[in-house]
């Protein structure tokens, strides 16, 4: 169920590429997104909420060699991210239906489609790896949602404060998840859970993921990007942000 949530967003971002018609395209995508909703709450019926343990695992080998795994779970928290962002999506495109702005119609819904995808992404990965694959991948449609149709001059300046910000500091993540790698030989959050780092490994680490949660909720002084994007962006894209 999760690889399949994973993959619709994205399965209906190429139908919509395809589309030449602006309304049409907008019609499909908005039909699209909220059948993913739709989707998104029939996860609730299959998710036991007296199991506070990972659910809904799927596992796929990919990278053998190295024990790298594609793996997705939800628990509760990440369940009602999901269907949040879900329920979040096609308010989105709705907010853009009558918006002359917007001339690029297609362009602007395919982001929102993409990003849903890689949220879902986020929200259901149980590899180090992959979580920071997602993680990054989000900044791409961000960028262009704000760069390209942002309704002020700022706009690029705007999109180029989130890109590079959120990109620096999440490079302190990623070395911070190879030392993981290089010191337990995997990235797999259950398999992390029984594994004792010393005291300064562990501390060296959560700087690494901090210096990226920091910036990316954002906290002072590493919040400036932040009013920009938001002023910047169109409505919709200030509410995904």
């Amino acid at each position: 169920m999760l690889l399949l949530l994973n993959f619709l967003p994205a399965v209906g971002c190429l139908v919509v590429f395809f589309i030449k018609d602006r309304k049409t395209a907008q019609a499909m995508s908005l039909l699209w997104s909220l059948f993913v909703f739709n989707y998104s709450i029939c996860l609730l019926f299959a998710f036991d909420a007296s199991n506070s343990w990972y659910q809904l695992v799927y596992e796929l080998r990919w990278i053998d060699s190295n024990n790298v795994f594609l793996s997705l779970a939800v628990d509760g928290l990440s369940l009602s991210l999901i269907i949040l962002t879900a329920f979040l999506i096609p308010i989105c495109v709705l907010l853009s239906w009558n918006n002359t702005v917007y001339k690029k119609a297609k362009q602007y819904v395919l982001c929102y489609l993409i990003m849903e995808s890689f949220l879902f992404g986020i929200f259901t990965s149980l590899d180090l790896l992959l979580f920071y694959v997602f993680f990054e991948a989000v900044l791409i449609p961000m960028f262009l949602i704000i760069g390209i149709f942002g309704s002020r001059s700022r706009r690029i300046r705007a999109s180029y404060l989130l890109f590079l910000y959120t990109l620096f500091s999440s490079f302190f993540m990623f070395l911070a998840i190879l030392f993981i790698y290089y010191k337990t030989g995997t990235t797999d959050y259950v398999v992390l859970k029984t594994i004792q780092l010393s005291s300064l490994e562990e501390k060296l680490c959560w700087l690494g993921f901090f210096s990226s949660f920091a910036v990316k909720m954002p906290l002072v002084p590493v919040h400036i990007w932040l009013p920009e994007a938001h002023c910047e962006a169109p409505t919709s894209g200030s509410v995904i942000l």
